[in-house]
């Protein structure tokens, strides 16, 4: 659900004769839309900017206005010619327009041993990842079938191929978004949506190339050849480490 004071991408068939058409609805039809869940200051930021040199308009989602606004005016003030949608809302979303791509990215982290979690660290994770997930996937789904075309990316990590001591409520969403992007590619594959899911090993930092940490910009670049491949050799997962990360 959307908390108060935010903005849905596009009403619901019902409403929308009767209200103003949101940001993303009124974006040129002349680009398709990249779509990016989950808004940081570091690899949802990267991404947008991407996907926005690449020919994308951009709607960024994240749950604080502030935090999107001096994004969206970094990426129209460029020389790219992209719009940006800055919106504040939770996962629940809708879409008519030609959205292209869809990049899952929510941010959620919690570690500790398991009898000193509770029950709501568990229902929090699975909410924020899991649950999240499928409310983005069916929402952009139905237009990108109707369109005859479309991506969508989900942001793994480590814990979702391996259940570390400490990690288990991040490991339990993050197996579970994993297998839905596996069964989402093997359903609307072969309908022409591209899925796929990017085990990101490793800690994401801006600090140089030091082989301990992964660029988020250089796990954007990936973003839009995943976004860009043709449908004769698509990827459904890849694994991004830095060099000297061990695996």
């Amino acid at each position: 659900m959307l908390p108060s004071g935010s903005t849905p991408l596009v009403p619901s068939m019902a409403a929308r004769s009767a209200v103003t058409p949101s940001p993303i609805a009124t974006m040129s039809i002349t680009r398709k839309v990249a779509v990016i869940v989950g808004v940081g200051p570091g690899l949802g930021a990267a991404a947008a900017r991407r996907f926005a040199g690449a020919g994308y308009n951009v709607a960024l989602l994240a749950r604080r206005q502030d935090a999107l606004n001096e994004l969206k005016t970094e990426i129209e003030a460029g020389t790219t010619g992209a719009k940006a949608a800055a919106i504040a809302c939770d996962v629940t979303v809708e879409s008519s327009s030609p959205v292209g791509v869809v990049i899952y990215n929510p941010r959620f982290f919690k570690m500790g041993p398991f009898l000193s979690l509770k029950p709501d660290d568990y229902d929090q994770g699975w909410k924020v990842l899991a649950h999240g997930a499928v409310v983005v996937a069916q929402q952009f789904l139905p237009s990108m079938l109707e369109a005859g075309g479309g991506t969508i990316i989900f942001t793994g990590a480590t814990a979702a191929l391996r259940g570390g001591a400490g990690f288990s409520a991040l490991s339990m969403p993050k197996f579970a978004v994993r297998s839905l992007a596996q069964s989402l590619a093997r359903e609307f594959g072969p309908q022409g949506i591209h899925v796929a899911h990017v085990v990101v090993d490793g800690t994401i930092n801006e600090t140089g190339d030091d082989g301990a940490v992964i660029s988020p910009a250089a796990i954007a670049d990936e973003y839009v050849h995943l976004a860009q491949q043709p449908r004769s050799s698509w990827t459904h997962e890849v694994d991004l480490r830095p060099y000297k990360e061990k695996f």
